[in-house]
């Protein structure tokens, strides 16, 4: 008993088995730090030659630059703290190369079952290499619609308009509806009362939507007055629709909206409003004492 507490206690006052262990955790302390500086040197590497790309002539779209800039960060990032790993493994004396080749067969065997991964990565590659839809784009995916936040090889990173990040695997994206390639549409209806002048009223907006174009850069082209849309109880519907840039359609029909609301006050044409009709059944009884009936 005595004996093993001599060797406990040799060990612990061990000089040379400190100054081991203190050089190992300073090894692996300078590779976390060295490994970082990479990593982040390469983020701004990667991220001036995508500026250099923006200054020459052949150059692709904004969006699909935006997806490749976060997939090769990503890529870089997975890539040198893998590298990192191994290298603290080797600084621990950890067979290195034996456990790559354990690995080899081990992840071979598991391959099999983690087919759902492979998938992910595959269909990941593809919504990549086909622009299916790219970083800043909004898109439709199942029952989530948001802005993509980042495209991965295994997952997909969607915000929602109220803050919240969704995270799909990239091989459960099936149908996806991306609202941010082609021009917007927005359609706005305005009501008038049918005791108003619909020829003045028509005027008066058509006249307002000429100069709109010019006033808000996010119009296409001039806003369109269609006509009648609908007849209701005590007022008919007007329809205006404007070509948008992706995405503008929401700002412009609020910005047509408030637009012909201060046109309309201005010319004196009101807005409906519900119209109520009471009937008094004494007054009835009135009316009949008043001619005589029964």
């Amino acid at each position: 008993m005595e004996k093993s507490t001599e060797k406990v206690v040799d060990k612990l006052f061990n000089e040379e088995m400190w100054m081991n262990i203190g050089e190992t955790v300073l090894k692996i302390f300078i590779i976390l730090v060295v490994s970082s500086l990479i990593v982040r040197i390469g983020k701004i590497m990667i991220r001036n030659v995508f500026k250099m790309r923006a200054k020459s002539p052949i150059r692709i779209s904004e969006r699909r630059e935006n997806t490749l800039l976060k997939l090769l960060e990503n890529m870089l990032t997975y890539l040198i703290y893998f590298i990192s790993l191994i290298t603290i493994l080797s600084t621990l004396n950890v067979d290195v190369k034996g456990l790559l080749a354990g690995a080899g067969i081990v992840g071979l065997a598991v391959g099999f079952g983690a087919q759902s991964l492979v998938r992910d990565i595959i269909s990941g590659f593809f919504i990549i290499f086909e622009d299916q839809f790219s970083v800043g784009d909004y898109v439709g995916i199942g029952k989530f619609t948001g802005t993509v936040e980042e495209i991965g090889l295994r997952t997909t990173k969607i915000k929602s308009w109220t803050g919240e990040i969704h995270i799909l695997p990239n091989g459960n994206i099936t149908e996806v509806t991306n609202y941010s390639i082609n021009n917007s549409i927005a359609v706005v209806d305005i009501n008038i009362p049918y005791d108003e002048n619909i020829s003045k009223a028509e005027d008066v907006i058509e006249n307002l939507l000429e100069g709109l174009q010019d006033k808000y850069e996010e119009m296409i082209s001039k806003p369109e007055l269609l006509g009648v849309q609908g007849l209701g109880t005590s007022d008919l519907k007007l329809r205006i629709i404007s070509e948008t840039k992706p995405m503008m359609h929401w700002h412009i029909a609020r910005v047509i909206r408030k637009e012909i609301k201060l046109t309309l006050d201005h010319y004196g044409i009101k807005a409906p409003f519900p119209k109520l009709v009471m009937y008094s059944r004494n007054g009835e009884e009135m009316m009949n004492e008043q001619f005589g009936r029964e």
